[in-house]
């Protein structure tokens, strides 16, 4: 057999270490495409998720302007009914002038009730106005 000069020995050195970064960079190659397609799939389930969690927002908020759009029918009937009644009408504006401090001349005048009516209303108000101190003990 022949001797190996130093030549042919760093020479096959040489190719072992590429051989070995070969291989080495092919394995690592095929794991980043592995981790690329785990991280894709993930990637399209948090789409997913999230299409629908928009979609159900969407449908809620539906939701909210159709009750929305109820209650403001609901309010203006109400209010239709309330001025129908011109007695409640009176009552309604005479709460007005008392919550904006009318006394009970200024009921009977602005109103049309009649002064005992505005006398409860003034009573009851100054009550609901004057908070649980005012109230009689019992004991």
């Amino acid at each position: 057999m022949t001797e190996l000069t130093l030549t042919q020995i760093t020479l096959l050195i040489l190719t072992l270490v590429a051989i070995s970064c070969a291989a080495l960079c092919g394995y690592l190659f095929v794991r980043v495409k592995r981790q690329e397609r785990r991280h894709q799939a993930l990637i399209n389930v948090l789409r997913n998720e999230i299409r629908a969690m928009t979609n159900g927002s969407i449908g809620m908020g539906n939701r909210l302007l159709a009750i929305e759009h109820k209650l403001n029918i609901t309010v203006e009937k109400q209010q239709e009914l309330e001025n129908r009644d011109p007695g409640v009408l009176a009552y309604n504006q005479a709460a007005r002038l008392m919550e904006m401090g009318a006394d009970v001349d200024d009921l009977v005048r602005s109103c049309g009730i009649g002064r005992p009516e505005a006398e409860l209303m003034a009573l009851l108000h100054r009550e609901l106005h004057a908070g649980p101190e005012s109230l009689p003990r019992r004991h």
